[in-house]
Parts: C-alpha cells; sequence; structure tokens
C-alpha cells in the first residue's frame, strides 16, 4: 500500500512571529491525524527560486522538526533534503541522532549533495562541483553511519577526517534511522542510494520516475544490493479541487508563466479527487511507494483535508 509524507516547504502564508509556528504545529497535527506517514520541511535558510521570493520567511529545517517532535506522536519527521556542504557530517550525525531520540524514533534522514550557489555564498559556505559535492556526499554517508554504529569512530577521507568521535545517545531506531538520498543523477547519485540509502527521493511524472528506478535497479545490480531493500519515493506538488472548474482556477494562479504542459505535469499533481487517484496509480505502476506531496500553498489546509477525505481512503 502506497504511504503519504506532505512536506512544508514555504512560510509566508503561515502568519509572522509565533504565529508561524502554531500553524505549523496545526499543519503537522492535521497531517497525523490524517493518516499521513511523514512531514519534512526543507533544508535551506532562504526561500529558494521556484517556490517563492528569496526574502520570504524560511525557517532552519533541523531546529524545527525538532520542536516539531515535541507536539506529534505517530508522524515520521524529516528534512527534504539535507544539503550535506552546510554542516561538517559527524555533526550532522550528532544532532540526527539527537532529534532520533527527541522523537521516540521517529527521524526520517532525508541527505542530499546541496545545490543552492547562491545560498551557499551568502552564508559564506564552501561550493564545490557537482562531482566534488557528490564525493563528499558519499564520505558524509559514511561517517554518519559509523557514528549511529559505532562507540568511538574514525575516518580518514580526502574530504572529512574525525578522531576518535563519540555519538552518545545512539539513535532508537535500529540499526540506524532510515536514509534517503534525493536526487536524481543518473550516474553518481543513485549509485549513492544503491550503496548507502535505505530510500531514495526523486522528481518527474511516471514515465521520468519509472526510467531513474531502471537506473538506480542496475546500480543494485552492479554493487550487489537487493534493490527491493530501498524505499522507492516521489516529491511533488499536489493541487486536488472539488470540480474541474476549481481545479482549473488553482492551476492558473499556480503555474509559473512560460511553463509549458509538459513541464508542469512533470511537476504537479493535480485534478478532482478521483484523477488525483488515477495519477498515483500510474506513480504506484511506475515503482513508486511513498508519495511526498507539498500542496497549494494558499490553499494547504484545505487540500490537505479534501486529500485525506476522498484520495488516501480509496489508494
Amino acid at each position: 500500500m502506497v504511504k503519504f509524507g506532505l512536506q512544508h516547504p514555504c512560510f509566508t502564508y503561515d502568519g509572522v512571529g509565533t504565529e508561524i509556528f502554531r500553524t505549523l504545529k496545526k499543519r503537522a497535527l492535521q497531517a497525523e491525524e490524517s493518516g499521513f506517514d511523514s512531514f519534512w520541511v526543507m533544508d535551506h535558510f532562504m526561500q529558494i527560486p521556484f517556490v517563492g521570493k528569496i526574502d520570504e520567511p524560511m525557517l532552519e529545517g533541523w531546529t524545527t522538526i525538532s520542536a516539531l517532535a515535541a507536539v506529534t506522536k505517530k508522524l515520521k519527521l524529516g528534512t527534504l533534503v539535507t544539503g550535506n556542504i552546510y554542516r561538517n557530517p559527524a555533526m550532522l550525525a550528532k544532532t540526527g541522532a539527537t532529534v532520533d531520540v527527541l522523537s521516540n524514533g521517529r527521524l526520517f534522514m532525508g541527505i542530499g549533495a546541496g545545490w543552492f550557489e547562491t545560498e551557499a555564498q551568502a552564508y559564506g559556505i564552501p561550493f564545490y562541483t557537482i562531482p566534488d559535492r557528490l564525493k563528499r556526499l558519499e564520505e558524509a554517508l559514511q561517517i554518519i553511519k559509523g557514528m549511529w554504529t559505532t562507540d568511538c569512530f574514525s575516518f580518514n577521507g580526502k574530504y572529512y577526517k574525525i578522531s576518535n568521535a563519540m555519538c552518545n545517545p545512539k539513535p532508537i531506531q535500529k540499526p540506524y534511522p532510515p536514509i534517503l538520498i534525493g536526487g536524481g543523477g543518473e550516474k553518481m547519485t543513485l549509485k549513492l542510494v544503491a550503496k548507502y540509502g535505505n530510500a531514495c527521493n526523486l522528481f518527474g511524472g511516471s514515465s521520468t520516475v519509472r526510467h531513474k528506478l531502471e537506473k538506480l535497479r542496475e546500480h543494485c545490480k552492479t554493487v550487489g544490493r537487493d534493490f527491493d531493500e530501498i524505499l522507492k519515493t516521489r516529491l511533488g506538488r499536489l493541487i486536488v479541487g472539488e470540480n474541474d472548474e476549481e481545479v482549473a482556477s488553482m492551476v492558473q494562479r499556480d503555474r509559473r508563466p512560460g511553463m509549458s504542459d509538459e513541464q508542469y505535469n512533470e511537476t504537479v499533481t493535480y485534478g478532482t479527487p478521483w484523477q488525483v487517484i488515477e495519477k498515483i496509480q500510474e506513480f504506484v505502476e511506475s515503482g513508486i511507494q511513498y508519495l511526498i506531496f507539498n500542496l497549494g500553498y494558499q490553499d494547504e489546509e484545505r487540500i490537505l483535508k479534501l486529500f485525506a477525505d476522498q484520495v488516501m481512503p480509496n489508494v
């Protein structure tokens, strides 16, 4: 059975000051009560261009999921996804273990290479070529796993060196919290998923993700990994309306100028409840087991209720 996660990447409509967390708490509890399996925020310090304006409100992700751990009971919590270049991986392992303990074993560890150069430059964070970021990510994955499973861990890599680092207490989840690796790069990223990931996270329509999963299967065969051990997840936007007219209005408001039908359909799942059910089935048939949606930001509460009432019980 397909599972669902809810991503909350935009805080612009959540109010100001302390109202932001009140809204966020309300949304997370609504997701939990509706049967969602997980709740995610982004790991960005400034808003990203295709979600909103760069100066819009943005909460730091790990602090945010720590706060949500205290007000939820069942939801898995994660960042979709942590930018590896933003933190020392040994410190990240310690942070992740702490969140898993505080949440009683509900961390879903999302991680990727990092991509937003403007953000890195603004915060004085070194930014590297794509191959170098991916090589750093591979070392970071080894360090995180080592820190979570070894009493005293050392690592001497090309990019990271740690000596007798301890992570105590260890995560609640055994052998460690699931690691979701974001990105669909066919040569390097999906190979890292095959070697180190418990889950992949992909973008695109059903035919795109089917192609990506075939590439992942090939990497699994190469490295001797069981393809079926890896949870296949997909992230995208969701718009659900009561009827065709409402859907058309919401899509018109949501769609960026100049975006082709093909581009929009690759990133957004939209329609009436039964149309969305059919599209979800297409993703399931392509190999996706876990769909993570972000919703029309101004209509998030209403879309979430409609999806939970009329879509989730039928898939």
